[in-house]
């Protein structure tokens, strides 16, 4: 009898099940491939990459890189298989025991539990408000009252899209003394970073990803900034060559030239602010502010609804009876023209036309 580790079947799995969609908006990915430009020189750098070795230099390449411009030391930087692989090392390296207590928000990032669960770490949720802001107060009171290792925060918040002001971020900061992430999987669309706040306070930690502004979903890089000696030894539960060259050479060509995003950066954000402007015409629905490349929807008969949208083949993200997201949907930022197709949709069923 094949006998696996304790308490793994009761683990629940992130669905990563995708289908053909004609309109694919339930990943809060980016809707376009490379600029031309950055594709242009991703091509020409791929066509010069040492197959046949191990990765070397690449990744410390693009720590350089990425600590130049934050004005930090390469050893400041760690880098991961995305922003999530990253989280998933803090949560292990802080967990590891019964009396690991992990402190995060609800609802934010499905996957912090699950991380806490494979960390052998208590996760303890604190839940947002009805408008889905945080109460630093009463987070940072549950970090204190759970003794907790870890603290995180998802600054714009995924799924509701909520920017924590940065005068709360530093007040968590400011009133706790256990390990602090910051998860900015969306700042390049909110901009309102707590980077500055890095060398203030030593036990802060940020974590970002090249998944959704700069449109690299595939290729699964992301980084990490803190304390040298945090990085040090979050470094040690990766194993060797955990990240492969090709990745890191087209996410280094894209850090290089991360201005080429900015128009796209800022297209998105403007068809986020003018399709919550359209929805909120629309009776029975509830659009929720979003500082990120996607809006969350409230409605009664959400159910309905996205079985409308996947008669049509639109992949949007349903969270049917979830706790405290019930009868919402979350839809990333198109193209103009895929934003137009979804919000026909919803405009023919809240006429009863569908």
């Amino acid at each position: 009898m094949l006998k696996y580790r304790e308490g793994l079947s009761n683990r629940p799995q992130y669905d990563v099940t995708e289908r053909p969609w004609k309109i694919k908006l339930n990943a809060n990915e980016c809707n376009m491939n490379l600029p031309p430009l950055v594709e242009e020189r991703v091509m020409s750098r791929l066509s010069r990459v040492a197959f046949h070795r191990y990765p070397n230099e690449e990744y410390d390449d693009l720590a350089e890189q990425i600590a130049r411009n934050f004005s930090m030391e390469k050893e400041n930087v760690l880098l991961g298989s995305g922003s999530s692989e990253i989280i998933e090392k803090l949560f292990y390296c802080f967990g590891g025991s019964e009396t690991s207590r992990i402190v995060y928000p609800r609802p934010s990032f499905s996957m912090y539990g699950i991380y806490a669960n494979a960390a052998d770490a208590e996760g303890i949720p604190v839940d947002l408000e009805e408008d889905y802001t945080l109460d630093a107060e009463l987070f940072v009171r549950t970090v204190h009252e759970s003794k907790a290792n870890l603290a995180v925060i998802c600054n714009p918040n995924n799924p509701t899209g909520t920017g924590i002001p940065l005068k709360d971020v530093e007040y968590i900061a400011q009133h706790i003394d256990c390990a602090f992430l910051v998860d900015e999987a969306y700042m390049e669309f909110y901009g309102q970073s707590a980077m500055g706040l890095l060398k203030k306070y030593p036990h802060l930690i940020l974590a970002r990803t090249f998944s959704k502004a700069y449109a690299l979903a595939s290729c699964r890089v992301g980084y990490m900034l803190a304390g040298k000696e945090i990085v040090s030894m979050v470094n040690r539960a990766y194993m060797p060559y955990h990240l492969n060259v090709l990745s890191l050479t087209v996410a280094d060509t894209v850090f290089q030239m991360r201005d080429e995003y900015v128009p796209r950066i800022q297209m998105m954000v403007a068809e986020r602010k003018r399709m919550a402007e359209e929805v909120k015409k629309i009776p029975g629905f509830t659009v929720y502010p979003s500082e990120t490349n996607f809006l969350l929807l409230k409605h009664a008969k959400a159910k309905e609804l996205n079985e409308s949208f996947l008669s049509r083949g639109i992949g949007v993200r349903s969270f049917g009876e979830a706790p405290r997201l019930e009868n919402c949907l979350r839809i990333s930022m198109g193209l103009r023209e895929e934003n137009d197709a979804w919000l026909k949709v919803i405009q023919l069923f809240a006429e009863g036309r569908d």
